[in-house]
């Protein structure tokens, strides 16, 4: 994360801490003098949580915002994950319909129509799992990680899939460039959201 990123989020976090504590010291020079310290600590939490994925880099910018809630909870960053997930693959569904239309020849017509199947699916597993996060429970924790397993595994493997149908299309074409980058982002973010299940299945509630 950039040194200007890392200010933006070291005021915003102050700022909501200000408007969370009823309590108007808070907004004291003692409290300012503290704010790197308290950066550090949610900085702590978000790496560790990253530090089984396999993009980290890309983990540590997503999640970042998450921090503050998640802490050290495997499940709310595991929960974190999926909901950053979701949002870049609705955004991808909204490119695919809008570049579809530009796309210069036959052969990337039908790789975006492919792609944006896939994401479909991609995104209907995504919510599923989305759901089950947000209502895990000890007494069925076995079957509903087996479902988020199955759920995840079929969302990474719809995207990767997506990808794969652009290696014939020109290279040259900047609609495909465009697309496959952000489904790059997308594939490696579905990444993540599956490592961090297999932390969550691996620690428990």
């Amino acid at each position: 994360m950039t040194s200007s990123s890392s200010i933006t989020f070291s005021i915003l976090l102050l700022s909501l801490l200000v408007a969370l504590n009823p309590n108007p010291s808070l907004a004291s020079t003692s409290s300012n003098d503290n704010t790197n310290d308290i950066v550090t600590q949610y900085s702590t939490y978000v790496r560790n949580a990253c530090n089984v994925t396999r993009y980290q880099r890309l983990c540590v910018r997503t999640l970042w915002p998450f921090a503050i809630v998640a802490r050290n909870n495997t499940s709310k960053w595991a929960r974190a994950s999926v909901a950053v997930t979701i949002t870049d693959t609705k955004r991808m569904l909204r490119l695919l319909l809008k570049t579809q239309r530009s796309a210069v020849g036959e052969r990337e017509r039908i790789a975006m129509s492919d792609c944006r199947e896939l994401f479909v699916d991609s995104l209907d597993n995504l919510y599923k799992s989305l759901a089950v996060l947000r209502t895990l429970n000890a007494d069925e924790f076995q079957r509903q990680i087996s479902d988020l397993a199955t759920w995840l595994s079929a969302a990474l493997t719809d995207e990767d899939t997506c990808l794969d149908g652009f290696e014939e299309t020109s290279s040259r074409s900047r609609t495909v460039r465009m697309v496959r980058r952000k489904a790059t982002k997308c594939m490696r973010l579905c990444s993540n959201a599956l490592a961090l299940l297999n932390k969550l299945a691996f620690d428990g509630l």
